[in-house]
This record gives C-alpha cells, structure tokens and sequence, in this order.
C-alpha cells in the first residue's frame, strides 16, 4: 500500500513557512502572563508584533521591552532575535548534526537559500563556521559591554545585559533593555561612553558584513586582491557608506543636537548614528530632534541596509552598487564592469527586481499610514522604511499608531527579512511553464 504524498515545498516555500511558525510561537509565548512583568495576558496583536520585530531583528516594539517583558519574556525576545539573526536552518543543521542526522540535497538546497551561499558544496561547513564566528564575535562583545554593565548594574545583571545587548547588536535588531532610564531610551544614557559605542558599532558592523565576507576574509587570510569580488564590493561599498554618513550627520546636527559637545563627542555620536541605520535601530541621539537632512540621510541608510547573507535587512549593500553602476553604465551606453569584471545581466535584472520590489512596497505602506494615522510623510516614511529594512529607528510614532497600521508594519517587516522576492517567488512561482518565446517590441524609456 503506497502512502499519500503532497506536494513538496520549494526551497523559499519552506523558509517562508518556518519563519511564520517562529513568529506564532514567540507570539503565543509572549501572550502569556509569565512574560509581562504585571503577570497578566499580553494582546496577541502586541505579542505578535513583538514577536515580529525580534525574529526579523528589526527593533521597532510597541511595549518597552524592559518595562513590559519580564526575564522570561525577555528571555523569549533574545532566542526569536538569535534564531532570526542566524536563520532558522542554521539552528535546525545544528540540530540534525548534533542527532546524527545526514543533510539532504534538498536540506543543502535551504542552507543555501537562508544562509545567501552561492553553491551547494561545503553547505553544512559554511552553517557550522557561521555558528562558530556568532559565538566567538557575540561573546567578545558580552565581554567588553558587561565591563561598564556590571560596574552600573551589579555583577550577574551586568553579565545579562552585556549578553543581551551583544546579541542584540550583532543581529542587527536593536532591542534594548535600557526602559530604566526611560520608555524606549535606547542607547542615549550611553551615548558618550566610548566603550559601549564603538563595542556596539563594531558588532553591527561586523554583523552587517555577511558570513560569506568572513568566509573569504578569513581564506584570504586578509589579502585584498585574493578577495573575491562580492567581498571586494561589500567593504569598499561598506567603509563608503560608513565614513560619508558620518562626516554629513556632523554638518547637519553640529548646530542642532551635536551643538555644545566637543569634537570627539560629535564625531562620536555621528558615528553611531551612521551606523546604526544599516540595519540595527539603536540611537545615541534623539530621533524626534534630527534635522530633515539627517532624517533624509537616515531613510537612504536604512532603505540600502547590509550586506547579502548577513543578519541585516533592505535592498542590501550589492543591490545599490549594480544599480549605481548600471546607471553609469547607461549613461555611457556600456555593460557593468566592476573590478575589472562584466557581470551578468541576470544579476541587473534581479537587482532591479529588488528595488522596485521595495520601492512598490514601501511606497504602499506609506499610502496605506498616511491614509489612517495623523501624523507628517517623514514621520510615516521612517517608520515604513525602518520596517521593511528591519532597522528599528522611529521618531517614536510606534506605540501611537492604530491597529491597522501595526497590522501593515509586521507585513513589512516579515517580508524585508525573507526578501521581498523569495515572497513573491514562494506564493506565486509556478510549474511546469511552457518555454514560449513571445515575440519581441520595444517602447520609449526615460
């Protein structure tokens, strides 16, 4: 007797579907009145977006995460950051390696698909040194910020918070346990502590590089011209948009909220502030105060994002560079040469699938918010854009919005940490298409 078979998921189908179990779970969890602090029942919809935010590391929260959450619903919010930041298959590779269990082509398949490997080989080995690299870059960063925790908060809290926060920053989703200084105060109580700054900086950053970087970084023992040229792009692209941002945050709040402080604590604070937007959602300085160009600055930051296969979300760091050079390109009626190599125009059009993909989506959304909600376009734009590139930032709107608009704000951020293409690709990607060639025309562009 033969068992009934349904129809295998697709690759992007599978990843879609466990993030989604994830997320419920942490919601149904964070329901619970052992997980708020009062010990009584969180609304599914606030537990659902929390649960959200922590699992696509975003950052935005409608609750304060210390003043609400209590240790075990912290506790929750810490593992759906952990599992987010590292992609479900690698926690579930880890786990059929320590049963004993073979990978499967189909199984190497979602390595690949999760972990943004460009082939099949060495799958298994490449999830194992991303899990080895995550401790050893999370605990360095526990240790240096439990040095000034446990000097503010006692010894075990310290350690706790140092674990938190480093998790926290290096997956890129800027939950912060710092409500005791004030609702949603973020990182300001320590904006001009070098330690904690640059500890932070240094995680998202390295975070934001993406696992296949490190890889290469590491096999090329730090060669620059035995990189390959994803890696090439990505630090190039990654010190530009790190060192510009910074020197322009400085010209546009040396007069506003850097006026008074001394250069090293300006140059500081715009550092942080350039930073964190790609994608982390911590603040050193107040997000209501900025000026518009800094608010300008921060939704260009945050729409570009991170790294390919790295714990950050938006259009991602090589997405804008092969839209830049093609529009160079254009200009001058040439293919894309980068590095001295011609890339593929496969990789234009999925680039520009991307884009578009988010410009159309985040342009809904802020229709949608500015259709039902009081607030001005900058405010509601950040908010979008900080939701579909899982960064976090907010002018604080957040906690004022309605039901609705959490409702669009969890839907952007699910699909900015799948990708708003594996979305599309999982629910509308169809079989057995016949190869037509339809007859080709041409229309006026630009």
């Amino acid at each position: 007797m033969h068992r009934l078979k349904g129809p295998k998921l697709s690759a992007w189908q599978f990843l879609t579907l466990g993030y989604l179990l994830i997320i419920l779970t942490g919601a149904l969890l964070l329901t619970l009145p052992i997980s708020s602090k009062a010990g009584t029942w969180t609304s599914f919809l606030d537990a659902l977006f929390t649960a959200t935010s922590a699992t696509c590391v975003t950052g935005l929260a409608v609750v304060d995460t210390f003043l609400h959450w209590s240790l075990f619903g912290q506790i929750v919010v810490l593992l759906l950051i952990q599992i987010g930041g590292l992609g479900f298959m690698t926690i579930l590779t880890l786990i059929m390696v320590l049963m004993g269990r073979s990978v499967g082509l189909y199984q190497r398949q979602l390595i690949m698909q999760s972990a943004g490997s460009l082939s099949l080989s060495g799958s298994v080995s490449l999830i194992l040194r991303i899990l080895r690299g995550t401790l050893l870059i999370e605990g360095t960063g526990a240790v240096l910020l439990s040095i000034r925790f446990c000097r503010d908060f006692g010894f075990l809290t310290g350690i706790y918070y140092g674990i938190f926060h480093s998790v926290s920053a290096f997956c890129n989703a800027g939950f912060d346990l710092m409500g005791r200084y004030g609702a949603f105060s973020s990182l300001v109580p320590y904006a001009d502590d070098p330690l904690v700054s640059f500890t932070i900086v240094g995680l998202i950053f390295l975070g934001g590089l993406g696992f296949l970087v490190w890889t290469d970084l590491l096999k090329c023992r730090f060669r620059f011209r035995h990189f390959a040229l994803h890696t090439k792009i990505s630090l190039v692209a990654s010190f530009f948009l790190l060192l510009v941002p910074t020197l322009l945050f400085y010209l546009f709040e040396r007069e506003n909220l850097l006026a008074g402080l001394s250069l090293p604590q300006a140059l500081m604070r715009s550092l942080f502030t350039a930073m964190t937007p790609r994608t982390a959602g911590f603040n050193t300085i107040d997000m209501a105060g900025m000026t518009n160009g800094s608010y300008l600055l921060t939704i260009f930051l945050m729409f570009i994002g991170g790294n390919s296969g790295s714990t950050a979300g938006g259009i991602k760091i090589t997405t804008f560079v092969v839209m830049t050079g093609t529009a160079l390109a254009g200009a001058r009626r040439s293919s894309l040469v980068l590095g001295g190599r011609q890339l593929d125009d496969s990789l234009v059009r999925e680039a520009a699938s991307t884009l578009s993909a988010y410009l159309m989506l985040a342009g809904t959304g802020c229709m949608v918010l500015a259709a039902v909600e009081p607030f001005n376009l900058t405010q509601i734009t950040l908010e979008v854009v900080s939701a579909i590139a899982t960064v976090g930032l907010t002018t604080g709107i957040t906690t004022s919005l309605s039901s609705l608009s959490h409702v669009v704000l969890i839907v952007l951020m699910f699909a900015g940490r799948l990708g708003v293409m594996t979305l599309a690709i999982a629910f509308g990607q169809r079989k057995n298409q016949p190869p037509l060639r339809r007859p080709t025309d041409k229309i006026l562009i630009g």
